[in-house]
């Protein structure tokens, strides 16, 4: 038989999603499981961008002064260049925020951060190379994940199960949730270039003849 055991809330997923909630469950005297398929955090990611609004969560709850000790850039404002012109397309000096500005770090940063930060609740489990494959069901009712780890199957029975897995989610397939599609007419090249010292901190990317560069500092 597998192995059983049993929590209060067990959040799929140890993305951006899955570990700032668990935190805020941990936070509130809640026991909570956060599983995560991979054995690290360290790997490239679609975003290393942490908002004005995010920054501000971070202020309210006490952590903005350790997390922005981690290195980091501070974009302040974005410029996109149509052909030849440059514009300024966003200026974050006029926020209503602790920070009026986008720290740009690699996610992997953030994630060791608030995991490191959760360790100082005792209700918060992280599991890292626990993959879930379906969802325990009593009644119609969901109760609980299952799970694949290195060493076999696992149940997890929870009162709350959080889907943060992303796209391809299994748990929202388990749940039978329907999806829907929107399709987007543009195809994207995704590619890391180096970066020169002379490049412009503000330029968020170039438009010209139909076709856009993206960039995202690191």
């Amino acid at each position: 038989m597998p192995e059983s055991s049993r929590t209060t809330c067990c959040i799929v997923g140890g993305g951006p999603a899955g570990v700032m909630a668990g935190y805020l469950f941990a936070r509130s005297g809640v026991r909570v499981t956060v599983l995560e398929k991979h054995k690290d955090f360290f790997r490239d990611f679609r975003g290393d961008t942490v908002h004005p609004s995010t920054l501000q969560v971070f202020y309210e709850l006490g952590l903005l002064q350790q997390f922005l000790k981690i290195p980091h850039q501070e974009l302040r404002s974005i410029s996109l260049k149509f052909g030849a012109d440059l514009f300024k397309v966003a200026d974050f000096s006029h926020l209503p925020t602790q920070c009026k500005f986008v720290a740009l770090m690699p996610q992997w940063d953030l994630l060791n951060f608030l995991t490191e930060q959760c360790k100082q609740f005792h209700g918060f489990d992280l599991r890292m190379e626990h993959e879930a494959t379906g969802l325990l069901y009593s009644n119609d009712r969901v109760t609980g994940v299952e799970v694949k780890t290195p060493s076999g199957n696992v149940l997890i029975s929870a009162d709350l199960v959080m889907g943060c897995d992303g796209r391809h989610s299994i748990i929202r397939q388990a749940a039978h949730m329907e999806v829907t599609e929107l399709g987007v007419p543009v195809d994207v090249l995704w590619f890391r270039i180096s970066r020169k010292n002379d490049d412009p901190e503000a330029s968020l990317g170039n438009i010209n003849y139909g076709k856009a560069l993206v960039l995202q500092s690191q």
